[in-house]
């Protein structure tokens, strides 16, 4: 687990963690092993995320500024990965034309309208969600969510997925995550969320669990319409469950 979490701290966060020099180059079996302690790397980020929300609102910005800062430092962190993917995955779900086009518009670069619209909706809503939880002394709440995010990246590489391109994140890591591994996460994370509003217990589980569905669901079509998954359909997931999963908590008030 030692080696996976170090593996995926170098692959999935902007920390210099050195390599040893006799390490192989990487394969399935060492996307495997940083898939399957992802969430890990996601309690960090949101202790990070925390503290980050913690100092802003300490120096009297708004929330909503607080949450931007926040957002911005875990984009950062993460080198904007996730963020790249999200808006690749929903310009590629946007297109017209066969799996390969699809897989064309995401290679290209650029932002079209579609992921610019989703990025403004996502990261909009991370920040004041996140911002609001801050506020409001819900810190457990903030790394809940962002932990969310990295389960649904467990759940997106779950078995029964192919990769949709022979190259690249996704040939590493899709459908490397056997039912057992998912499951033990996804039970971690529902039973962690029961702490995540204090004043009703049963809406963090809910929340997160309602967000995992929506990944898994995500996934799925994007296999179906990219012939399987890529490293985008993965950066995708993990954000749109980090919304998701924030916004359930504040429901109600």
């Amino acid at each position: 687990m030692l080696g996976g979490l170090r593996l995926a701290l170098s692959w999935l966060t902007v920390l210099p963690v050195p390599h040893r020099a006799d390490e192989p180059s990487p394969d399935r079996a060492a996307g495997s092993r940083v898939i399957a302690v992802t969430p890990v790397v996601g309690l960090l980020l949101g202790g990070a995320a925390t503290a980050t929300l913690w100092l802003a609102l300490e120096a009297a910005l708004l929330p909503a500024l607080a949450g931007l800062i926040a957002v911005a430092a875990l984009a950062l962190a993460t080198r904007g990965m996730h963020v790249d993917g999200l808006a690749d995955t929903v310009d590629g779900l946007g297109c017209y034309g066969p799996p390969e086009r699809a897989l064309e518009v995401m290679r290209g670069g650029g932002v079209g309208p579609f992921g610019a619209a989703a990025l403004l909706i996502c990261l909009g809503g991370q920040a004041l969600s996140l911002g609001a939880l801050a506020s409001d002394g819900f810190w457990w709440a903030v790394i809940t969510a962002i932990a969310a995010g990295r389960v649904a990246a467990v759940l997106a590489c779950r078995s029964g997925l192919s990769p949709a391109t022979p190259t690249g994140f996704g040939a590493l890591v899709a459908g490397t995550q056997r039912a057992p591994v998912c499951a033990l996460w996804s039970v971690l994370l529902l039973a962690g969320s029961v702490f995540a509003v204090p004043d009703r217990w049963w809406q963090g589980p809910t929340a997160a669990a309602a967000a995992l569905l929506l990944a898994v669901a995500l996934t799925r079509h994007c296999a179906r319409r990219f012939g399987g998954i890529t490293g985008d359909v993965l950066g995708a997931a993990i954000e749109v469950t980090v919304t998701v999963t924030a916004v359930g908590f504040l429901l109600g008030g």
